[in-house]
């Protein structure tokens, strides 16, 4: 017997995020994509950019760029009503959609 068991058999709850409206799930960056128009496939995508310069959670413009992406991807099918109902902020100019920004 050990002193300290190797747990319990139970596994880790993982998340399942729903697909993205932007980007198909098939293994290329989107901001490489959209950034630098490089499209290779990554085997270890979720660490790509996780830490470098233009990473979504270092870099305010990557951020915005993919902010506005989604809201204009989303509003193709739903009103910008149900965007700022969902999310609470608009990141869309004033002259897109005819609406003010926030």
């Amino acid at each position: 017997m050990l002193m300290y068991p190797k747990g319990t058999g139970k596994r880790k709850r993982r998340i399942h995020h729903p697909p993205s409206i932007l980007h198909p799930d098939d293994r290329t960056c989107y901001l490489c994509g959209k950034l630098n128009h490089d499209y290779r496939i990554h085997n270890n995508l979720e660490e790509h950019h996780r830490t470098g310069p233009e990473a979504v959670h270092r870099s305010i413009k990557s951020m915005r760029l993919l902010q506005e992406e989604t809201q204009r991807s989303y509003e193709k099918t739903h009103t910008r009503k149900q965007f700022m109902e969902l999310i609470g902020r608009n990141y869309l100019e004033e002259t897109e959609n005819g609406q003010q920004g926030v």
